[in-house]
């Protein structure tokens, strides 16, 4: 409470100088409680309190008056606190006064410099000015600044109007440069101005007092003769003989002056007309000025006109001023005709329907031309859109604009200027472009370049009638921007349909050019009659996916609402299924195809050029194919199921691969070189292999790398489609090897009448067996030369038959001799140890299950004999049975 009771105290102003009525900020400390608070505000002495605003107990906002002092302090007085002090002042700025003949860049009030102090009784004129050079003498400006002029003479003025004049600083401000004779003369001057001015209504009395005194005499005599005449009747008074005889004058005079009054009240009627002309002429040669300005093409100059009259005539009741207004309605009105001819006219500029809708809005035409402008493009893109297709149709749609006649929508078209600041997605095409190009290709490019070139600046058109820029650049409300806005809230329902139809008849046209089978029956005749034409391959497919993507995106960036372009998504997932399924499709045929490329030369890895050739193309298939589509899935179910359908056939056909009756197809072929078809069915092992180890697992990787999930199991399936091809072929391959060695066992062992009950003595194993050997060597060295991978697999699976058979002709024996048992014995080790390095657990059980069924060897000089014969059979044959050895796989 001791506090608010402080006096005011203000420390700063903001700014610290300024002129008249400059608003000002106060800061300071216990500058009032409130707006009520403050009772006073005085700046340079002169009273603000009008126009004061308190903002706080700091800050206060006001205007500084008219003050007289130039200089002084800000003081606040407050009810709680009394009058207050101030550290810091104001300058009042006072403007430069500009006389009467002096340019200036801006109007001068001139009431400035009005003498209102002039005494009115003198005869003189209220608005009579003071001369800008009073002394009559050379005006010479001197250069001194006028801050330093307001320091030397404080609270003066050079103006010697104001009631603060400083002749002193009037002379230092104009005459500086005049002499001593010279200020005497305008001395004399300045005397000879006062003499002027105080003798002047009694210099002008002075010259007409005898004039007074006739016009006193003539009115007393004519006083005194009316008088004495009053009493006169025989002839009546003398007024009125003398009203006669003016009249009698009169009458004369006009008949002696008819003929020239005449005409010089024709004379006075024809000024009269002229300046009647003369003073309308803007309305009279209005309606020809609308003519010539529309001519012109000057519609703002006949609306300013047209306004400017209407304001001025438009309800006058003057005959002439009405025929001549309702000539330049006539007038008006069939401009609005023109110009709304002129809106609906297509194709046009985004620019031009703008101007032409402003130009009708500012006649006041009927109707909404906004609206008929929006719903004549609406009209316009689908008869383009639509005549693109019938020009396809007709067989004329990859001529250039140059060429054949065209369809009059795309005639005008191609020669708008709208199509060409609207883009096109093409890129420059060599001359043979069309020649090599699908028409479906061209059609759908064509009918991108519709849409992206129309339907934006037909959205902007929208946007702009929403918001009523198309009546306000600046945003400025206006009855008619408000209008402008009701109407679009009102229609916006329409326009949606408008955007939907467009959209719709996009996805039509390309799915009756495309996809027909997605149209129905009764829409087909519209829409579609491509049946004729050439199917697309699916290089063609992804660059329409490419150009109608591109449109979508064009579309989406316009801010269109994303559930009327839904359609559009739509089409293009259906354009990618139906490209996956047609590139599936040709590459399953490229992938049958192949298979008559083989030529059966296996390469270092164990591999033929099939393969490199299947993978390669598996590969680019994919890669192209992941630049549109998301799923490899079942792309890559359907190419192995083709490598398997293209293997099966291969190990089936004898023949298979080559084509002897067209060799030319085939320049990998080698001449001569024919293999068998179990050389055939390894190659296609070794193939399998590879695609299994090496080609899946590239697949695999090239997914991870591009980030594509549920690779996993699109390698699983792959690898049993393959792993599956791969079992058939290796029975098949087992059946046609190891039967025949199986099967020349028992005609070994039974030849010569054979019999385990009755035999000599061993001397080493028999030929059947080696025959045996030397079978399995052959299949080593078969499987061997294509891939040694192989080898382990297929010899384990010969061992494993041949084991098994051998069990089941030593099963089948009811009785062994002492000889018997020990050759059986010897032929059972021996062939055990030369093929041990491919012994697995069934052929190991076989065996054992053999050796099992004989007799065993007591004595011991049956075992050694039995090591003495197996030892000379190894040697013998130690050269044929170094293939069996692992190192030898890897030299």
């Amino acid at each position: 409470m001791s506090r608010a009771r402080q006096p005011p105290l203000v420390t700063g102003i903001s700014p610290k100088e300024g002129a008249a009525w400059t608003k000002v900020t106060i800061r300071g400390e216990n500058l009032g409680t409130g707006p009520a608070d403050l009772i006073g505000l005085s700046i340079c002495g002169h009273n603000c309190l009008l126009t004061a605003e308190w903002m706080s107990a700091s800050k206060i906002v006001c205007r500084v008056g008219p003050a007289k002092d130039d200089k002084g302090e800000i003081i606040v007085t407050t009810k709680s606190g009394g009058l207050g002090t101030s550290t810091v002042s104001f300058k009042l700025l006072r403007p430069e006064r500009i006389g009467i003949l002096d340019q200036s860049a801006v109007w001068v009030d001139e009431m400035n410099y009005y003498d209102m102090r002039t005494d009115r009784n003198k005869g003189i004129s209220p608005l009579s000015l003071r001369p800008s050079n009073p002394l009559g003498i050379d005006v010479d400006k001197g250069k001194i600044p006028q801050k330093d002029m307001e320091l030397t003479f404080p609270g003066m003025s050079g103006d010697f109007t104001s009631e603060n004049f400083s002749a002193t600083w009037y002379l230092i401000e104009n005459h500086t440069g005049s002499s001593f004779e010279q200020l005497k003369i305008g001395a004399n001057n300045l005397k000879k101005q006062a003499t002027k001015k105080n003798e002047g209504s009694l210099a002008y009395v002075k010259g007409g007092l005898s004039t007074f005194f006739e016009a006193q005499d003539a009115l007393a005599a004519i006083h005194q003769r009316l008088e004495s005449d009053g009493t006169e009747r025989v002839e009546g008074s003398m007024t009125q003989r003398l009203e006669n005889i003016l009249n009698r004058a009169s009458n004369t005079a006009d008949t002696l002056f008819q003929e020239v009054l005449g005409r010089k009240d024709k004379a006075d009627s024809t000024r009269n007309a002229l300046n009647v002309l003369q003073r309308f002429k803007f309305l009279f040669n209005l309606p020809l000025n609308i003519e010539r300005n529309i001519q012109k093409g000057d519609y703002d100059v006949v609306i300013n006109d047209y306004e400017k009259a209407k304001s001025l005539f438009g309800n006058t009741e003057v005959p002439v001023f009405k025929k001549v207004y309702a000539e330049v309605e006539t007038r008006i009105s069939a401009l609005r005709s023109l110009l709304l001819e002129k809106l609906l006219q297509t194709p046009s500029t985004l620019h031009d329907q703008k101007r032409y809708i402003r130009y009708l809005s500012d006649l006041h035409a009927p109707g909404d031309p906004a609206w008929q402008c929006i719903y004549a493009q609406h009209k316009w893109i689908l008869q383009l859109m639509q005549s693109c297709r019938d020009e396809f149709i007709m067989g004329v749609g990859a001529l250039d604009p140059e060429g054949d006649t065209r369809p009059s929508a795309l005639g005008r078209l191609s020669h708008s200027a709208s199509l060409k600041r609207g883009g096109s997605l093409r890129t420059p095409r060599p001359s043979t472009w069309r020649f090599e190009t699908p028409q479906q290709v061209q059609f759908v490019e064509k009918l991108s370049d519709v849409v992206i070139g129309q339907l934006p600046n037909f959205w902007k058109l929208w946007i702009s009638y929403v918001n009523g820029s198309l009546f306000s650049e600046t945003g400025e409300k206006s009855g008619q921007v408000e209008k402008s806005k009701k109407n679009a809230r009102q229609r916006q329902n329409d326009f949606k349909k408008m955007i939907e139809e467009m959209t719709n008849r996009l996805v039509k046209l390309v799915r009756g050019a495309l996809l027909p089978t997605t149209l129905p029956h009764g829409e087909l005749s519209f829409y579609g009659g491509w049946e004729n034409k050439t199917e697309l391959t699916g290089a063609w497919l992804t660059q329409i996916i490419h150009t109608v993507r591109a449109c979508h995106e064009a579309l989406s960036a316009l801010e269109i609402p994303n559930d009327l372009l839904q359609v559009i998504q739509d089409l293009l997932l259906e354009l990618r299924v139906h490209c996956l399924m047609v590139t599936l499709l040709h590459t399953t045929e490229d992938v049958k195809r192949l298979a008559e490329k083989e030529d059966w030369v296996v390469d270092n890895e164990g591999i033929t050029s099939l393969v490199r050739m299947c993978s390669l193309k598996l590969m680019q298939t994919l890669i192209y194919l992941s630049k549109y589509l998301d799923d490899f899935f079942i792309s890559l179910i359907i190419v192995c199921l083709t490598l398997k359908m293209s293997y099966n056939l291969s190990s089936v056909c004898s023949n298979i691969s080559v084509d002897l009756c067209s060799p030319d197809r085939f320049t990998g072929v080698h001449e001569g070189f024919s293999p068998t078809s179990e050389q055939r069915l390894l190659i296609i092992l070794s193939n399998c292999q590879y695609l299994e180890r090496r080609t899946f697992l590239n697949l695999a990787n090239h997914f991870e790398k591009h980030g594509l999930t549920g690779t996993e199991k699109i390698t699983r399936v792959s690898v049993d489609a393959v792993r599956e091809l791969d079992r058939k072929l290796f029975e098949a391959y087992i059946e046609r090897r190891a039967d025949p060695i199986a099967g020349s066992l028992e005609p070994g062992i039974c030849a010569g009448y054979f019999d385990w009950r009755d035999c000599q003595t061993p001397t080493g194993v028999r030929n059947y067996l080696k025959e045996a050997l030397v079978s399995i060597i052959t299949v080593h060295a078969e499987v061997f030369t294509v891939s040694k991978d192989l080898v382990p697999r297929v010899l384990s699976r010969i061992v494993e038959s041949v084991a098994d058979e051998m069990c089941r002709l030593m099963q089948c024996v009811s009785s062994f001799s002492k000889n018997g048992a020990l050759q059986a014995r010897l032929e059972l080790c021996a062939l055990r140890d030369a093929i041990a390095a491919y012994l697995n657990s069934e052929s190991n059980a076989s065996f054992k299950l053999a050796l099992d069924a004989l007799p065993q060897l007591h004595s011991g000089a049956d075992k050694k004999l039995l090591e003495e014969l197996l030892n000379k059979f190894k040697s013998s044959m130690q050269l044929q049975l170094t293939c069996f050895h692992p190192a030898v796989h890897f030299i």
